[in-house]
């Protein structure tokens, strides 16, 4: 039986304070497996994006083990995790941290860039990405020129344009209008579904997450119920793990 994407065991994070420690995470257990669609709910401070940057290798926990395939990631060097992110994890945050200077190819570009790969190689591949996120005719318009939900398009392909196994978006929509915000959610479904890519998702928006169909709750430094924000996606009709 094959190992799951990703697998978390006891998962604990603490910061240091002049007072001590405080703990943000505790003993949270979590499971993906390749094609996922996971909604990470809970009230603002609960360490929801801290969840997100040990999943993504960007902050160490201080208890606990993340293996992707049965391997324990945090179990290599500084270089070796930077390559594993680079060629595994794909980020979507809701500041789309675009490289002004660039336009819309350039930008889509940088991750295989930063891997060496052959530059006509990645021109051909972040063309073809950001066709099919619907951005064709922006292919050479700098960033600066283009609207918010186009340039949110732009970072969902530079994440997905080395076809990770793994996208992790934190709060993907919440710099856009409604609208705008929707087109964007139906965007990252339609990339789950047609690269099998597996999709996490930190989220105050209960309809983001009921179209995600997956959720969890963290709420005093673990996953799941009890709490107000579990009985909401319980009643929502979705699925805790």
């Amino acid at each position: 039986m094959s190992s799951p994407l990703v697998q978390v065991e006891g998962l604990g994070k603490a910061f240091p304070t002049g007072e001590g420690s405080i703990e943000v995470l505790t003993g949270v257990d979590l499971v993906i497996e390749e094609g996922d669609r996971l909604a990470v709910l809970g009230e603002s401070g609960v360490g929801k994006s801290t969840l997100l940057h040990i999943l993504g290798t960007l902050d160490r926990p201080t208890a606990g083990s993340v293996r992707f395939h049965g391997e324990d990631v945090f179990a290599r060097p500084p270089d070796s995790l930077a390559t594993f992110r680079n060629e595994m994890l794909g980020f979507v945050f809701q500041f789309h941290h675009l490289l002004p200077e660039f336009d819309s190819v350039e930008n889509a570009m940088m991750p295989g860039l930063l891997r060496g790969l052959d530059f006509d190689e990645m021109r051909e591949r972040a063309t073809a990405i950001l066709e099919e996120v619907g951005l064709g005719h922006r292919l050479h318009h700098k960033v600066g020129k283009l609207s918010g939900g186009e340039r949110q398009r732009v970072a969902v392909a530079r994440a997905l344009v080395l076809n990770p196994p793994l996208l992790l978006a934190d709060e993907p929509t919440g710099n856009l209008d409604p609208s705008t915000g929707a087109r964007i959610e139906d965007l990252l479904l339609e990339m789950n579904r047609t690269r099998r890519t597996a999709l996490v998702v930190v989220t105050h928006n209960e309809r983001l997450a009921g179209k995600l169909g997956r959720a969890v709750v963290l709420a005093d430094g673990r996953l799941g119920p009890p709490g107000p924000a579990a009985s909401q996606v319980r009643d929502s009709g979705l699925k805790s793990a």
